[in-house]
């Protein structure tokens, strides 16, 4: 979402990069089976894939959690909105709600259909190097249906960056939930290159256009939008007649959220419109939709940066940063860049597509963002003193603190 995109070099992050910018009822929710999106045949380019990259098995990095976790899907419906890209029909949500679960119960769980995996790679012209089946058939490690773990868990609902399946942040919402979390990961409908819904419809990006034509504005609108949507999922996950079976696992009075890019956007101006949501993480992020003057009711709030993340490098940053009236911390990583905070890095080195712009490995890139959101998370949710937040450490030697 800002000037380091078009510097990406790797194959595997051209396949998801933005497009090119320029400058009150409420329907029951649907649970997705396998059944409800089936996942579609392969593309007759993804046949004639060749090299490692057409064998290769990606699998995401084990969670360290002492927790086993379990995985649903939820598909949300909001009739009292009209969906602004599609400008017809109900708002709707693809929501994957991943929470801790009782070992050696549930089912495997997909990382993203064939049909969703052909179109990330066909709209960066890939689809004939990388197999669609390859990355669809990611390894995740949640298991579908688990049984819950009995308790109450705090909330954190993870938003990805704009065009960006909500699959790409897996590893860190994996990464929670084994750690005690319940975790909600959206997808915003017309806002990916393409992702599955009931009744084998699979949405494809009907904001891109709109949104580039709109520069600045035309993506606080997405920033904007994603705020109304989390609004209406925390509504139907914890109000009186609650979407999710399992609801009973949530913590009302502890919720966060993070995001990545315009999910990072998205995060300020949810936590600006709804104060439920206690804590909020942008990972990178140009904050489109500005923190308001009066700043976020002394809430905590940290930016997560790539290398080039330093103040000055993003003017919506140190416009908004003396806004910020509660705990606050800006970090930046060395040797990182935009999709660091994502599963991009971590499958991009097993494909043998290393992106040789940031040094910064991909099983490092996972740790880092686990351990920083993890802490966050521990220290404002759970009330746990986090060390690794004060300053910097031998532990994470490539955390960079800013102190404007």
């Amino acid at each position: 979402m800002n000037r380091r995109h078009a510097a990406a070099a790797a194959a595997l992050l051209a396949l998801i990069l933005p497009l090119p910018i320029a400058a009150s009822a409420v329907a029951a929710p649907v649970p997705v089976t396998a059944a409800s999106v089936s996942a579609s045949a392969p593309a007759a380019g993804t046949a004639a894939a060749t090299g490692p990259q057409a064998t290769a098995r990606i699998e995401l990095p084990r969670p360290t959690g002492r927790f086993a976790v379990g995985q649903e899907t939820l598909h949300l419906v909001d009739r009292t909105r009209t969906d602004p890209w599609a400008r017809s029909g109900p708002r709707e949500l693809m929501v994957t709600m991943r929470y801790p679960a009782v070992r050696g119960t549930g089912g495997p769980v997909r990382y993203l259909t064939v049909e969703e995996a052909r179109l990330l790679l066909a709209a960066r012209e890939l689809d004939e190097v990388i197999p669609a089946e390859t990355l669809a058939g990611t390894a995740a490690h949640a298991r579908e249906g688990a049984r819950a773990l009995p308790g109450r868990h705090p909330l954190v609902v993870l938003s990805p960056g704009f065009t960006v399946h909500r699959a790409t942040l897996t590893s860190l919402a994996e990464e929670l939930a084994s750690r005690g979390y319940v975790v909600a990961s959206v997808d915003h409908a017309y806002e990916t290159v393409g992702t599955a819904f009931p009744g084998g419809r699979v949405l494809e990006c009907l904001a891109c256009t709109r949104v580039t034509e709109g520069g600045a504005a035309g993506y606080r609108d997405v920033s904007d939008g994603r705020a109304r949507d989390v609004s209406f999922l925390l509504d139907r996950l914890t109000g009186r007649h609650p979407a999710w079976r399992k609801s009973h696992l949530i913590d009302r009075g502890r919720i966060a959220m993070a995001g990545h890019s315009i999910g990072g956007a998205g995060t300020a101006a949810a936590m600006a419109a709804d104060p439920r949501i206690r804590a909020g993480v942008d990972m990178d992020g140009t904050l489109f939709t500005p923190v308001p003057e009066k700043g976020l009711g002394g809430r905590p709030f940290m930016l997560l940066t790539a290398a080039d993340g330093a103040p000055g490098g993003d003017a919506s940053w140190d416009r908004d940063w003396p806004r910020l009236d509660g705990w606050k911390r800006w970090i930046s990583f060395k040797d990182a860049d935009h999709f660091t905070f994502t599963d991009v890095p971590s499958i991009g080195d097993q494909l043998g597509l290393p992106d040789l712009e940031s040094p910064l490995s991909g099983a490092r890139s996972v740790q880092l963002t686990r351990a920083f959101v993890g802490a966050f998370m521990d220290r404002h949710l759970k009330g746990v003193p986090q060390p690794l937040l004060r300053g910097p450490s031998a532990e994470a030697p490539e955390a960079v603190f800013h102190r404007p």
